[in-house]
């Protein structure tokens, strides 16, 4: 009898076990999915689902019908080498919203050289979140013209995936909580990508007893979070904290002076202000620092540029009072509209671009080995990382690589020499540094702007 009751436990286990995977695809027709956007082809073929590029049309996407919240979802992908591809999670596709536009998380499938498969872009509205160029060895996860079994997670804030049981993203975003499952299949703009296909099988999702089918060892992948004014549990081991509260002027003050300025700037809804005093009547104060001076550090913060703005994050500034208030120097993480202010075209080849270090190396984007930048428009918000150890210096622009040298080198010092700081000998030379807001007269605001020291 207890073998007997021992047995029934072990089914009742296993029953439990299995019950809470659902298939979302029957292997025999598409019922449950419908059909956004584009209008390329969908066919079942041997129990999979296999989408097939055509010209001449958006983006497609064959979407669930029901909304998901949090689960766990695993299907197996394979894709023809030329064709760049998506499984959307927590997606929208809203009438009153760009149309009816699919926007929302995509886990990409990336089969080309750059080896982002896993990563997480926000399609239709804030481009990559979470590329690949940040986690070398889940780069190494995808197989070209394999099966690739996928593993994602959606759990409060938290994304993340796998492929082939190798951690590839380990996201923080608060921005989406539920939508719709999607299959993209990519536009294509060559005759010769015409036919290719990507393949779906196996698709099965779990909504409850979530426990029991998540995989431990998602944290190695690196984490990057997009929590606002908030600092992670893993960021706080790691001896991350806040730069600014989000709330108070707590930190900061106007440049060689002793208080934080009355006028220029603003604190609304979390949101650290230049309030733009080239299109009113306000008052222009002038550029903000750290009480304290940092050394090696690292430092994160999220932007955003209004049509036409200008500001930069300079460091290493020493102060001169001397100087009047709202002044300060120091090297500079340009922040730019590139494509409407002036400045753009000033300097030599691009160097007072956003993320180029200000008149002296043009940001370029060397994660991928391109000069495309990938940063969001006016009106979005764009994630800063500054990187700053034992004279290595390194500018990142929405998790991409932009800018990297030497401060100490004979090579930066030659740059200095013929630039517009060639009067100042003593250039980013110093051994620590207050951290510098710039009030250029335009529109800019900051958030979540946090550092750990080395």
């Amino acid at each position: 009898m207890k073998f007997l009751h021992l047995l029934c436990a072990i089914a009742l286990l296993s029953f439990n076990s299995f019950a809470q995977w659902k298939d979302l695809f029957n292997g025999k027709d598409l019922k449950g999915w419908v059909k956004k956007n584009g209008n390329a082809e969908y066919k079942i073929v041997n129990n999979t689902i296999v989408g097939v590029s055509q010209l001449n049309t958006p983006n497609s996407f064959l979407c669930t019908e029901q909304i998901y919240g949090d689960f766990v979802l695993e299907l197996d992908v394979k894709v023809d080498a030329g064709l760049n591809s998506g499984i959307q999670i927590r997606s929208i596709s809203d009438p009153s919203v760009m149309a009816g536009k699919v926007h929302g998380y995509q886990v990409e499938i990336d089969p080309g050289d750059r080896a982002w498969s896993g990563g997480i872009f926000d399609e239709g509205r804030n481009g990559w979140l979470y590329p690949l160029s940040v986690n070398p060895k889940g780069q190494k996860a995808f197989k070209m013209g394999q099966w690739n079994k996928y593993h994602i997670e959606a759990i409060g804030n938290s994304i993340k995936t796998w492929i082939n049981g190798i951690p590839c993203t380990n996201l923080l975003d608060p921005q989406t909580a539920r939508g719709f499952i999607a299959l993209q299949v990519h536009q294509i703009k060559r005759e010769e990508q015409v036919g290719l296909t990507v393949q779906w099988k196996n698709i099965r999702i779990a909504t409850d007893n979530l426990k029991e089918v998540v995989i431990k060892g998602g944290e190695e992948a690196p984490e990057i979070s997009y929590l606002i004014n908030q600092l992670s549990e893993n960021e706080q081991r790691k001896g991350w904290r806040l730069l600014w509260d989000g709330k108070t002027t707590n930190g900061w003050r106007l440049a060689n002076d002793d208080k934080f300025p009355t006028v220029g700037w603003a604190i609304q809804d979390g949101v650290l202000k230049v309030l733009g005093t080239k299109k009113d009547t306000l008052l222009k104060s002038g550029d903000i620092i750290t009480d304290k001076e940092f050394s090696n550090f690292e430092l994160e913060m999220d932007f955003k540029v209004n049509t036409g703005g200008n500001s930069g994050l300079k460091y290493f500034v020493v102060e001169d009072r001397t100087k009047k208030p709202g002044t300060g120097l120091g090297p500079e993480f340009q922040i730019l509209d590139d494509k409407v202010h002036p400045d753009a075209k000033m300097g030599v080849g691009g160097n007072r671009t956003t993320a180029s270090l200000y008149d002296l190396i043009t940001a370029e984007n060397l994660s991928e080995g391109s000069k495309e930048k990938r940063m969001n428009a006016p009106g979005k918000w764009n994630k800063l990382r500054l990187v700053v150890k034992d004279g290595h210096v390194e500018h990142w622009l929405n998790n991409l690589k932009m800018v990297e040298y030497d401060r100490y080198s004979q090579i930066f010092r030659n740059l200095v020499a013929k630039s517009k700081y060639n009067t100042y000998p003593n250039f980013a030379q110093v051994p620590s540094g207050h951290i510098l807001l710039q009030d250029h007269g335009d529109e800019v605001h900051f958030r979540s702007i946090k550092i750990r020291e080395f």
